[in-house]
């Protein structure tokens, strides 16, 4: 994965990301049934969550693991890898699980292995879990003309986008195939298009990323950014639609399918922007955009920042950056219906014959 890619650290990714955390949430129970289905087995009970980041969105999900393992298998050890790249705040990640260390039995660890390549040793892991992290690519094949990310993309730009994924989620099935153990499995939450052609901020009312892309070019038209610096701002992003996950999975000539993958159940769900939520509710439209902003800041600064030219200092970026979530917000204020990130995945469980 590109190493400009990074969640907002010092626990600022759990606090703003309360809607990941209502999509893991609604995981719990395709985990619960997954340890249910699988075969006895021996030695410690081996857990991931890829793409962990500081570990607070998936913590109850990792309770309920824990807690179903520990009925279905009294004393049996239990091993949960918390993994993400290099560049992840694994200090956050240590405070949010430190707990963990003290229930007697299990083991927290953590891994700076992103999950493009085998995480753990071949045939070790029985359960695999990741949500809303796989739609980051291993590198980015274009900027985009005229956008930041593949929704707005068309034509060869668009084609080249959904072929780096296409290869990418190849490279991450046949990682976990090599992981898992016969009979463990996988549960995944990732970022889709879906039926409807809805995808994450685009469930009716206003597009998320068509505000960023317009904001961006306000910004280029005003003279604080330059041309190249608009196009670097390419999210290195593609959301595929249920046939591109489910494909490897069932196609008999496939080489995930030849591992030995298989698909167990796949279903795409629109989890509601709690934000967008608690503003019709309430009707608070200064507390609805303070508190959306930051969701959106936590996964897009990273790569916002590395765009803007290294030759500018430092502060200036920062400076730049500040201003753009701060119109971000302002529009938010000014504007609110029709604003929010419905998160829109698809669900998959996925079986190691």
């Amino acid at each position: 994965m590109s190493q400009d890619i990074a969640m907002k650290g010092g626990g600022y990714y759990s606090l703003a990301t309360l809607g990941a955390k209502h999509v893991i949430d609604s995981a719990i129970p395709m985990a619960l049934e997954a340890i249910g289905q699988m075969p006895t087995g021996k030695g410690p009970f081996v857990f991931t969550d890829m793409g962990t980041a500081d570990g607070g969105t998936s913590v109850d999900l990792v309770t309920a693991m824990v807690e179903a393992v520990r009925r279905r298998w009294p004393g049996r050890q239990i091993a949960v890898i918390h993994s993400d790249q290099p560049r992840n705040d694994f200090n956050a990640l240590v405070a949010t699980v430190h707990g963990q260390a003290s229930i007697e039995g299990v083991f927290p660890l953590m891994s700076a292995t992103s999950f493009y390549r085998q995480i753990l040793p071949s045939g070790s892991l029985d359960l695999g879990f990741s949500a809303t992290a796989m739609h980051w690519l291993s590198a980015k094949p274009y900027d985009i003309t005229g956008h930041v990310q593949a929704v707005g993309a068309k034509g060869e730009e668009l084609a080249a986008f959904a072929r780096q994924g296409k290869a990418d989620w190849q490279t991450i099935l046949l990682a976990r195939a090599g992981e898992l153990k016969h009979g463990g499995r996988l549960v995944m939450a990732n970022f889709c298009r879906d039926e409807q052609g809805r995808y994450l901020g685009h469930t009716g009312g206003v597009d998320m990323f068509d505000s960023f892309n317009e904001i961006w070019r306000e910004f280029l038209a005003a003279g604080e950014i330059r041309e190249d610096e608009y196009r670097a701002m390419t999210l290195p992003q593609y959301y595929k639609n249920l046939a591109e996950f489910t494909g490897p999975l069932t196609d008999p000539e496939h080489p995930v399918h030849a591992a030995g993958l298989r698909l167990e159940r796949a279903e795409t769900r629109v989890v509601p922007c709690p934000f967008a939520a608690e503003f019709a509710v309430k009707g608070d439209a200064d507390k609805f955009a303070r508190a959306y902003i930051p969701t959106l800041r936590s996964w897009t600064e990273s790569t916002f920042f590395a765009a803007l030219d290294p030759a500018r200092t430092v502060d200036s970026r920062q400076a730049i950056i500040d201003r753009y979530y701060e119109s971000y917000e302002a529009r938010v204020r000014a504007n609110p219906a029709g604003h929010g990130m419905d998160y829109v995945h698809a669900y998959l469980t996925i079986v190691r014959i």
